[in-house]
């Protein structure tokens, strides 16, 4: 994958990831949120001024992103600045940690920034105020237009540190943008960072596009659009702008994804009515047929490990979840539960299956075990669906259409996230309505 960010990491201290000051535990949401204390970045005086930056509010917009990364996780309280009651240069150096635990913050973060030569050099600290101690020292070296990425890159170091799981902040999302009236939609490709920053619209909207979706390897995107009423499957390269067809396909296709080494894309084609899995190998081009059955398989997706997929069929009468292996052998249903399901995607960890689930008109987003067992619905609305994985596997992103009136003559249709035990529920900033996310794996792996 072609660098966007250039970076050296000098890691000065580090104590065992196991002495960690929060253990999440993923079966529960109502932690009390970690007080965590923020402190501005300050700037070096031998900093150069930069074109079109304020050297000197740099300091301040790195930490305000770090602060509300940790706040939209709902894992973490950062403390309000007007309490803080020691500069942040000094902080730097040796935090008096008396006084920051008086406004019972538990763990500190403070930072400084320089800039010379042309380059950007950000440097924090992570402390452990219980124990009085420096927990973690790291510093990065880049341009100085890659600044907020430093910000989602820091704020993934100290998430890690604090849970013992990887962040997931220098992310992307990629969706459909939508804009006009509900029967006649105009949709775009559109990716932001995942905190809503950086919207950049990839097609004109003069096709149809849908369901696109992240290589899990890099930043390669497959997406479906109608050029002529004719469904093709693309592969876009969000780094270089290339774009080519996979291939003209006969009859409808579905919801292309990536394998997880990113060697193949999953799909399903249908013709007289019936729908089968295929694979596509993108080396080769060669197709391979992975089910063969008179009912509709659709919406197939890879476990981690590529040796089995996750796939709904109505094979049973109604629509629901089945796992096979890879090669299409060994076919088990998993839902047994009333209602109908759909979008089943796998997580990255391996462990679970979130899927949409529709029962007496309410739609609702959930989890699951991959044998199918423990299924928790996270969340219900009038209408939401197609989860996707933030990359540690913690929260899903998904879409929800909303009518208003008393006819329902008002539409909407927003994007979402939820952590998977249930909690922390929030809408995410997008410039237009949206549909289809897909969330991206680390920028900086």
């Amino acid at each position: 994958m072609k660098k966007t960010l250039l970076f050296i990491i000098f890691c000065f201290f580090n104590f065992n990831s196991s002495i960690a000051l929060i253990k999440v535990d993923i079966t529960r949401g109502n932690l009390d949120p970690l007080p965590i204390a923020v402190s501005p970045l300050h700037v070096d005086i031998k900093s150069e001024n930069l074109e079109g930056l304020k050297v000197k509010e740099l300091g301040n917009n790195i930490s305000e992103i770090i602060e509300r990364n940790f706040k939209n996780t709902g894992l973490f309280n950062p403390l309000k600045k007007e309490a803080f009651v020691q500069k942040p240069d000094i902080a730097h150096i040796k935090p008096r940690f008396e006084d920051w635990r008086l406004i019972k913050a538990q763990a500190l973060v403070t930072g400084k920034l320089l800039v010379k030569n042309g380059k950007l050099k950000v440097e924090f600290r992570l402390w452990d105020l219980t124990a009085s101690k420096e927990i973690t020292a790291l510093a990065f070296t880049t341009t100085p237009s890659n600044w907020r990425r430093v910000a989602h890159i820091i704020s993934d170091k100290i998430y890690e540190r604090l849970t013992g799981e990887e962040g997931y902040f220098d992310t992307r999302i990629i969706y459909v943008a939508e804009s006009g009236p509900k029967n006649q939609r105009e949709k775009k490709l559109a990716i932001m960072d995942q905190d809503g920053a950086n919207t950049k619209y990839l097609t004109l909207g003069n096709e149809l596009v849908l369901t696109p979706r992240f290589n899990p390897t890099n930043q390669m995107v497959t997406y479906l659009s109608y050029f002529r009423n004719m469904p093709r499957v693309y592969l876009l390269d969000i780094e270089t702008g290339m774009q080519e067809v996979v291939g003209n396909f006969p009859g409808m296709t579905f919801a292309p994804r990536f394998s997880p080494d990113g060697k193949k894309i999953i799909m399903s084609f249908a013709e007289d009515g019936n729908s089968d899995i295929y694979t596509m190998d993108l080396e080769t081009r060669i197709v391979e047929r992975i089910t063969n059955h008179s009912s509709i398989d659709t919406s197939p997706s890879f476990s981690p490990d590529g040796k089995y997929i996750v796939f709904n069929s109505d094979r049973s009468g109604l629509q629901q979840i089945y796992v096979m292996r890879s090669d299409g052998s060994d076919v088990k249903r998993i839902t047994f539960d009333k209602g109908i399901y759909g979008t089943p995607v796998w997580s990255p960890r391996g462990d679970l299956i979130a899927f949409t689930k529709m029962r007496k008109g309410r739609f609702y987003i959930g989890v699951m075990r991959v044998d199918g067992t423990g299924e928790r619905l996270l969340t219900e609305n009038f209408y939401q669906e197609a989860p996707s994985w933030s990359p540690n596997g913690r929260v899903l992103v998904f879409y929800r259409e909303t009518k208003s009136g008393k006819k329902g003559e008002g539409f909407s249709a927003k994007l979402w996230s939820i952590d998977i035990t249930g909690y922390n529920e929030r809408r995410l900033n997008t410039k237009t309505d949206g549909s289809d996310p897909s969330w991206s794996s680390l920028l900086s792996k």
